[in-house]
């Protein structure tokens, strides 16, 4: 009985062992296992808070174990400085990423054209839209001097047709989005060759990336995703705020209020917190003006409307030329960005032409206000006390005592004149803690009131 009982448990054993699975080589991953998908949004202007933003999501993907970046692309382009970071970036990472201008409506105009050719995985949503890559100098315009726009216009091209070669992807027409402007839509796009995918959800991307191999930063990189998890991350609150200042809209909104400010010091000084304030809100419109390609001819409308309605307050005329400097002032804000390149800016005209209605009514109020007090005689310190009433309290021959608004001054008589004591007198001018006093003519009641009442 004992034998066949060591076969049997000898027998169930060795089963056991041989059915445990082999322990997994280090550095692998188990086919089974659960991908990371990394997500972020690409929005607005390509600048310094979008460079920063993309290096911040690649470190924090990296950190997550992820198997891919998408990057949810909508912008109208930016800098040419920080899409050449950016694309230095995206060559460098870990893992692959993906380039996905969605939702419908979106579009990766001017520099966001190099961005998805510089993707290991250029997608696009239905609906969206691809290109009008031509550069431009900053303030929106073509490149004035011949030469150097031909060599400009070679590099970009350079540029594209090398992102697009280096993906598979068709460089000729990825080069004429350069060259002629041209703009694809998604369907298009594929068509001609500059993406890889149209794509209306995440499952999409990852059904078309699974298994394929990619070369990154770390070498080559094979995706295998059976089951995946999406890990979001946003723009943390410092690049957010930069990349609200850069918006068109709140620019010129920062830079039209900064301005009024600066004309509040200068009409009524003696204070610092207006022309501070003002000129740091000059600095953040520059800042947002710097980001965008934008025309000059706004803010010569913008600097001309506030002159016209200095000048109105200057002159005291009826309003007319506030009003104009008004319109120029809202004028200057709608034609601001309409420049190549900056008609495919992001900007709310409602917004913007309400808020600087509101911002220049304000100060055109303000303005009036301030004028219209300096034009008052002062009431206070020693140019306040000019032409007011006094009564001797002594004989002045020429110096003595007077009484005037309830306190008891030293003043003196010019000339020689007398003063007799009980006499009223008028204040001519004011010398330290002396005043020069005129005889006056006006009754005693009238004397009581204005000095503050009998002498003691």
């Amino acid at each position: 009985m004992k034998r066949p009982l060591l076969y049997i448990l000898t027998v169930v054993i060795l089963a056991a062992v041989f059915a445990v699975p082999p322990a997994a080589p280090a550095g692998t991953k188990d086919p089974g296992e659960i991908a990371v998908i990394a997500m972020g949004s690409v929005e607005g202007v390509v600048g310094i808070a979008l460079e920063e933003h993309l290096e911040v999501l690649i470190k924090s993907a990296e950190d997550e174990g992820a198997a891919i970046l998408v990057l949810v692309m909508d912008t109208p382009g930016g800098l040419s400085s920080s899409m050449r970071g950016i694309i230095q970036q995206i060559e460098t990472a870990p893992f692959p990423i993906v380039v996905w201008v969605s939702p419908s409506g979106a579009r990766a105009a001017s520099a966001g054209a190099f961005l998805v050719q510089a993707s290991h995985v250029a997608v696009m949503a239905p609906g969206t839209n691809i290109g009008a890559a031509h550069p431009v100098v900053a303030s929106g315009g073509d490149i004035p001097n011949a030469d150097m726009k031909r060599k400009v216009l070679s590099d970009f091209a350079a540029q594209i047709r090398a992102l697009a070669e280096q993906r598979g992807r068709n460089p000729e027409a990825a080069e004429k989005m350069v060259t002629e402007s041209v703009s694809y839509t998604s369907t298009e796009a594929l068509q001609a060759g500059v993406i890889d995918l149209v794509a209306e959800d995440l499952d999409d991307i990852v059904s078309w990336v699974n298994g394929r191999t990619y070369r990154t930063g770390g070498g080559n990189s094979q995706i295998t995703i059976s089951g995946y998890r999406v890990a979001e991350f946003e723009m943390n609150p410092r690049l957010r705020v930069l990349q609200f200042v850069s918006r068109p809209d709140v620019a010129y909104l920062f830079l039209v209020a900064g301005v009024f400010a600066i004309v509040f010091e200068v009409l009524s000084p003696g204070g610092f917190v207006l022309g501070v304030s003002g000129a740091m809100l000059v600095l953040f419109g520059a800042y947002g003006l710097r980001m965008i390609p934008f025309n000059w001819a706004g803010i010569v409308f913008l600097l001309a409307g506030v002159a016209v309605m200095i000048l109105d307050l200057v002159v005291g005329g009826i309003g007319i030329l506030s009003l104009l400097g008004a319109g120029a002032v809202i004028t200057g804000g709608l034609i601001l960005f309409r420049v190549p390149g900056g008609e495919l800016l992001n900007m709310s005209y409602s917004l913007m032409t309400g808020a600087v209605a509101v911002i220049t009514g304000f100060f055109l109020l303000t303005a009036w206000a301030v004028w219209k007090s300096m034009k008052k005689r002062p009431v206070s310190g020693s140019d306040g006390l000019v032409g007011a009433s006094v009564l001797a309290i002594s004989d002045l021959s020429p110096e003595g005592n007077v009484l005037c608004r309830g306190e008891i001054w030293k003043a003196r008589v010019p000339g020689g004149k007398f003063l007799e004591s009980g006499s009223p007198g008028a204040v001519e001018r004011v010398e330290g803690l002396t005043l020069v006093v005129r005889p006056s003519d006006k009754g005693r009641d009238d004397l009581d009131k204005d000095t503050g009442g009998k002498p003691q």
